[in-house]
């Protein structure tokens, strides 16, 4: 299971099409770019939504000018902006899916905290599902159908990230658990800063890895509407999600001190369980 949501790209993977490769490495390119603008170093605020706008400004440029390739305005950004507009127009993607992952790490950067899970599944939609979207389009299988089974599997694989991140994302004065299932299981943000392992902790982690393991199930049955090692890839996807859940039960709900780390073990059960499902 990847560490953060940035690194579920099956990025030059065995299992893609050659034909797709280098696609999902210029979309994997940006996202990473833009996620690390939001995240990495030291830079302030102010800053760190600077140089998004930057980003915002060349997705500007690209969708101005439908089925071309412009030159990106900022010479620093060539890099990523050049190989996508070339993406982006032989494979026809629409262009919203990028906007919404820039409006998701913009809101990384302002926003700290979630009040309810309605407004944590909303980030999502922006920070993980256009991936997935993207995904199906560079397959030319976007329909409505799929995509509400890979907006499951990738909201799923987000809340995954979430969960066995809580102490990662405390160290950057994030909180992705919704104030509200905190205040329901009696935890405090105290709770987190001590990394607490109380009843109501466990309880609290219980119910969000249900929350996360039934948005997995609900998504799996994509994979066998993919064709050929894609569909493969997507199983594997979806189990190593559902591993990592396994991982944090059987560790006691410790995320704290016993971040889940997958290893050769778990990569044999997560690809024995893949074969075994029907394409």
């Amino acid at each position: 299971m990847p560490v953060d949501h940035y690194e579920n790209f099956p990025v030059a993977s065995l299992l893609l099409p050659r034909r797709l490769r280098a696609a999902v490495t210029d979309i994997y390119r940006f996202a990473r770019a833009a996620d690390d603008v939001a995240d990495e170093g030291p830079a302030s605020d102010e800053e760190r939504l600077r140089q998004l706008a930057e980003f915002r400004a060349e997705l500007h440029r690209i969708g101005a000018e439908p089925g071309g390739r412009p030159a990106p305005g900022s010479p620093a950004l060539a890099g990523i902006f050049a190989p996508l507009a070339t993406t982006i127009a032989r494979h026809q993607l629409p262009i919203a899916p990028f906007y919404d992952l820039l409006s998701a790490f913009e809101q990384d950067i302002v926003v700290k905290r979630y009040e309810d899970y309605d407004a944590l599944a909303d980030y999502c939609t922006r920070s993980a599902n256009p991936v997935g979207r993207l995904m199906l389009h560079l397959f030319q299988a976007a329909t409505p159908e799929n995509i509400e089974l890979s907006d499951a599997i990738c909201t799923g694989l987000q809340l995954v990230n979430f969960w066995q991140d809580v102490r990662v994302d405390w160290r950057k004065q994030r909180v992705y658990l919704p104030q509200q299932d905190l205040r329901r299981h009696g935890v405090t943000e105290e709770d987190l800063a001590a990394c607490r392992l109380t009843p109501g902790w466990r309880e609290l982690m219980a119910f969000e890895i249900g929350r996360a393991r039934a948005l997995l199930n609900f998504g799996a049955p994509l994979a066998r509407r993919l064709p050929g090692r894609i569909g493969l890839e997507l199983r594997l996807v979806v189990q190593g999600g559902l591993r990592v859940l396994e991982r944090i039960e059987r560790g006691g709900y410790d995320v704290f001190m016993n971040r889940p780390e997958l290893g050769a073990k778990d990569w044999a059960v997560m690809l024995w369980r893949s074969l075994r499902q029907r394409p």
